[in-house]
């Protein structure tokens, strides 16, 4: 089988600090290539991998502000699509525009649906479903107007990530800085339950930053690290008491709450979008509906047992998991090539 990951180019795959897609592709393709698959992953040509790399975007456009947007888009999807014959089976983790072009070749194509931006894009994804396999990747995240072959979680590799028993003394708040994964509302947590918050992520939205975070940093019970890369993201989630996930949208997956599992740390988080699917409510953490709740809930984290959090994330939630789906959806197209 001659496998073509297409990654999307805003960063550097597998990224150095944030990029969630990024990762997600990268993780499919190390996952393949270990499997023996032969593999050419699509990405910026600073990228690393263990397979074949091909790129004519040098940089991520989120790291280089000259690049613009769409341009690396459409050079980088169209890079691909003019080699499509080269290859047995393309995997799309690059959103919907690749789609427009899945009629025009004869290469089959799988596209993992890493979250609607919208519903306006549905009718795109509506448009070319029978030219694709669609993956979700959490059931709370499938449209009923689309057809699915598969859920297939996001693998994590678990070597990245090291378990410890002892529990931290601070919260943690690991994400993009933005009101939906709820910076704000695991501020007013930590303060409520007189507990130190480390918050680490990029701004991704600069208004909410210095309207609403800002004003309440110190460089005491409430710090502002910044995004990190991923020795620093593995301290991070394995040192603290607990990881605060706040969101107020229905998150398609929320990868540093796996991370957080994998670390041994628990997650409290509001009981939205795929949350009931990634946390063991009361044994890898707490589902909450508001913050009241989730002050509560922090008294009761050293009830969590940490090596079952571990444990859970690794039977639901590994690279080597995401890897055998994802290889029954191939074989199941290609038919066991």
């Amino acid at each position: 089988m001659k496998l073509a990951i297409l990654s999307p180019v805003a960063w550097r795959t597998p990224p150095r600090h944030y990029g969630p897609w990024e990762q997600v592709a990268s993780n499919i393709a190390e996952g393949m290539v270990q499997k023996g698959i032969d593999v050419t992953l699509f990405a910026t040509a600073d990228s690393i991998t263990t397979g074949n790399l091909k790129s004519i975007i040098p940089v991520g456009y989120e790291e280089d502000k000259s690049v613009d947007p769409k341009v690396a888009e459409c050079m980088h999807i169209g890079y691909l699509m003019e080699h499509a014959h080269e290859y047995d089976l393309i995997h799309n983790n690059f959103d919907f525009l690749p789609l427009t072009y899945s009629g025009l070749i004869k290469t089959p194509m799988i596209t993992t649906i890493h979250g609607f931006s919208s519903q306006k894009i549905i009718a795109v994804y509506k448009k070319y479903n029978k030219f694709n396999t669609y993956i979700s990747i959490s059931n709370s995240d499938r449209s009923p107007e689309l057809n699915y072959a598969a859920t297939i979680y996001n693998g994590i590799g678990k070597e990245q990530f090291t378990f410890r028993q002892e529990q931290g003394n601070y919260l943690l708040y690991f994400g993009r800085i933005h009101p939906d994964k709820g910076t704000y509302e695991s501020i007013l947590i930590a303060k409520k339950a007189k507990m130190k918050l480390l918050i680490s992520g990029i701004i991704q939205h600069q208004q909410y930053f210095i309207e609403k975070i800002k004003p309440l940093l110190n460089d005491d019970d409430i710090v502002f690290l910044g995004s990190s890369g991923p020795d620093r993201r593995d301290q991070l989630l394995g040192g603290a008491f607990a990881l605060l996930h706040p969101i107020s949208f229905n998150e398609p997956f929320g990868l540093s709450v796996a991370e957080a599992m994998f670390c041994g740390t628990p997650v409290i988080a509001f009981n939205k979008g795929s949350m009931p699917e990634l946390i063991e409510n009361t044994r890898t953490g707490y589902l909450v509906g508001n913050i009241d709740e989730a002050v509560e809930r922090v008294k009761d984290i050293p009830s969590v047992d940490r090596a079952h959090c571990r444990k859970w994330a690794e039977s639901k939630f590994s690279k080597e998991k995401m890897t055998e789906d994802y290889l029954a959806v191939y074989r199941a197209i290609l038919g066991n090539q």
